[in-house]
Parts: C-alpha cells; sequence; structure tokens
C-alpha cells in the first residue's frame, strides 16, 4: 500500500561556493545528477562543521578538519583540491616583507580551517617568526584596519585589491619549502552514514567523477561561461583552473601525510598521529 512506502532521502551533499570547486560541481548539472542529491552551499567552515554535525552527510572538507577526524570519516577517492605550486586563492597579504613579521598581528579569514594551520606552519618553519592572530570576515581593508597582515582565500583572494602589498601564495610556499603538493580540501563521507547506504556512496562518487571528467574536458568553455558573472577573463580562470590538482594521486597523498607529520610535531591541532587514509568502497554492489 501507497501509505506503507517511504521515501527514501536524497543524500546531503556540501557544496563550496568559491570558483576552485566549480570543475567538481559543474558536470552534476550538465548530467543532471543534481537532481539526485540535495546540495547545501556554504564556506568550508561551515560545511566543515555541517559533516561532523551530522547535519550533510557527505561533501568537501578541510584536510586539516578530515585529518583531526578521519575516525568519523571515509575518503571518497580521487577528489580533492590540491596544488602543485602556486594556487593564487590562498594569500597573505602583508604592509611588510612577512620576514619582519615577528609580534605583529595578523588578520585570519573565518572561512577556512586548513589555511589557517598551514600559515602557522610556514610562519614558523619558513620564516621563523611569530605573530599575534584574530579571526575575522574576509574583507581585507577591514582587517588591516587593525592588522598587519591578512590571510584570504578563495574568491575573497582573488578578487581582492593587493596594491602597494606584499603578497604570498602559501602553496607556492609550501612547495617551494617542502617540495610536495598541498592538499586544501577532501571528499569525504560520514562512516555511519556509510554503513548503511552504500549504494548512495557509490553513486555519489560516480556523480562526482562524471562530472570532474566532463569538466576537465570543456574547461575552457567553463572558464568562459564563469567570465561573464567574474572580474576576470575567461583566460585567466581557465589558466586557475588547469593550475589546481583534483585526483588523490600518490604525490598529493604524500602532501598530506607530510601536511600532518607537521601538524602532529607542533602541537596544538588535536592531533597526535597521522591517521590512516581510509577510503569508501565505491563500487555499486
Amino acid at each position: 500500500m501507497a501509505a506503507d512506502l517511504q521515501l527514501v532521502r536524497r543524500p546531503r551533499v556540501g557544496h563550496i561556493q568559491f570558483l576552485n570547486c566549480l570543475p567538481l560541481y559543474h558536470g552534476l548539472v550538465h548530467s543532471q545528477a543534481v537532481l539526485d542529491l540535495e546540495l547545501t552551499k556554504g564556506t568550508p567552515t561551515e560545511l566543515n562543521a555541517a559533516l561532523l554535525e551530522g547535519r550533510l552527510d557527505a561533501g568537501p572538507i578541510s584536510s586539516v578538519e578530515y585529518l583531526r577526524h578521519a575516525s568519523e570519516l571515509l575518503l571518497l577517492p580521487d577528489l580533492v583540491v590540491a596544488a602543485d605550486g602556486a594556487v593564487r586563492s590562498i594569500t597573505l597579504a602583508s604592509r611588510r616583507p612577512v620576514e619582519e613579521l615577528d609580534g605583529a598581528m595578523v588578520a585570519l579569514t573565518n572561512t577556512s580551517a586548513t589555511s589557517v594551520a598551514l600559515l602557522e606552519l610556514l610562519l614558523r618553519e619558513r620564516w621563523n617568526v611569530k605573530v599575534e592572530s584574530f579571526s575575522c570576515p574576509p574583507d581585507l581593508p577591514r582587517m588591516l584596519e587593525e592588522a598587519d597582515a591578512a590571510l584570504l582565500i578563495g574568491d575573497d583572494a582573488m578578487r581582492a585589491n593587493y596594491a602597494d602589498l606584499h603578497t604570498y601564495d602559501l602553496s607556492e610556499q609550501w612547495q617551494a619549502h617542502t617540495g610536495w603538493p598541498m592538499v586544501f580540501a577532501v571528499w569525504a563521507v560520514r562512516r555511519d552514514w556509510a554503513a548503511e547506504h552504500a549504494d548512495q556512496v557509490a553513486a555519489v562518487h560516480a556523480a562526482f567523477q562524471r562530472s570532474l571528467e566532463h569538466s576537465l574536458a570543456e574547461l575552457a568553455a567553463i572558464a568562459a561561461d564563469a567570465a561573464r558573472w567574474e572580474p576576470f577573463s575567461a583566460a585567466d580562470l581557465e589558466a586557475y583552473f588547469r593550475g589546481l590538482e583534483f585526483r588523490f594521486g600518490p604525490r598529493e597523498q604524500s602532501g598530506l601525510v607530510l601536511f600532518a607529520e607537521r601538524l602532529a610535531s607542533a602541537g596544538g591541532y588535536g592531533l597526535e598521529r597521522v591517521p590512516a587514509f581510509d577510503f569508501a568502497p565505491v563500487w555499486l554492489g
């Protein structure tokens, strides 16, 4: 009887509203897979909390938060946002050279966890400076009213006016410092949800894989479409997309292991050891 039927809830999936994730989501519309997902848009910080609190089933999570909560999560294979060199959207802007920031105040965007941890590691390990800091919304002029330097990420970093400021691409600095890529976000599912919804886990993963494959083949067109609404040329956006890594390959995995080791060694990040990378089984049974 119809009254006995129970509706199957669509997977609740996070959606980062930054240009760097556009190639991962654009193809969902092309394939109409977006109709099978309940997408929740937000900043990385907002989506981190939603996934960890069980308000989302799957989606992107900042690398540092995944490392802290790996026991609660399973990774979706081959889905990350990473860069092996300059990324252009993780930027420290400073009134003076970073080596002269010892004792200075730094404003940190409240939209990211990984980039804040990365900056703290680089300040300590690469530049050997100690700073004071506070968290605030990502508005560069206001940040620099109270601070000597500011950390911005995502579209806020790309759109900011850096005239007369010293700027540092943190992904480029990490690669120069360690020789390895920087993984900013991974895609994960909650273990408790995955245990009861194996087919949905596989379907979510397949949808994103198809989306990414479509987008990588159509980057020029996607960039041209996005440029209609952004203060960037199509060529500039295409170059930006091509500078990103979306596959969680051996180099990206090694880079994330190194990042975890540095965080554990530094202390204060809620990470005592490098967790095992447990991947969700994503074959349809």
